[in-house]
């Protein structure tokens, strides 16, 4: 049985999302998803719009989805290994930087493979975040 895992914040569930997920169940017999912690998200400098329980419970229903678990910090490696994941999805915005050339060399010496994804273009959280914001302001200044 080959497990894959993936991890992410999962705040404003999107098609890019969605894609990722779908694209790698297609590689595995089954996917183990991490869900970033509020904690950990503050960690980042960032503060997720919708709550961890119900971010969590958004990805345990994804069709695609066998498994749904906290994610506590960032190393994606040691929870590969908890898991015994052989796989690794992450979308293909970190290919070729430096953290994740690193990261490719750590999970060959430990057996575990890492796929990237094509980044959904055209949407992400922070895109909606900002939209949301504008809306907001705009909706907010004509009630004055």
């Amino acid at each position: 049985m080959v497990i894959g895992y993936t991890a992410g914040v999962y705040d404003l569930f999107h098609i890019g999302h969605l894609n990722l997920l779908k694209n790698a169940k297609g590689m595995c017999d089954k996917l183990v998803v991490g869900v970033t912690v509020d904690e950990l998200v503050s960690y980042k400098g960032k503060k997720a719009m919708i709550p961890f329980e119900d971010r969590i419970e958004i990805v345990r229903s994804i069709k695609y989805v066998d498994a749904a678990v906290p994610q506590y910090n960032m190393d994606k490696l040691e929870a590969c290994k908890k898991l015994n994941a052989q796989i690794l999805f992450v979308g293909d915005d970190w290919y070729g930087t430096d953290k994740w050339k690193a990261y490719e060399k750590e999970f060959a010496e430990a057996g575990i493979k890492i796929v990237y994804f094509p980044y959904t273009k055209g949407t992400s959280s922070t895109q909606i975040r900002k939209a949301l914001n504008y809306i907001r302001k705009d909706t907010l200044e004509d009630v004055k």
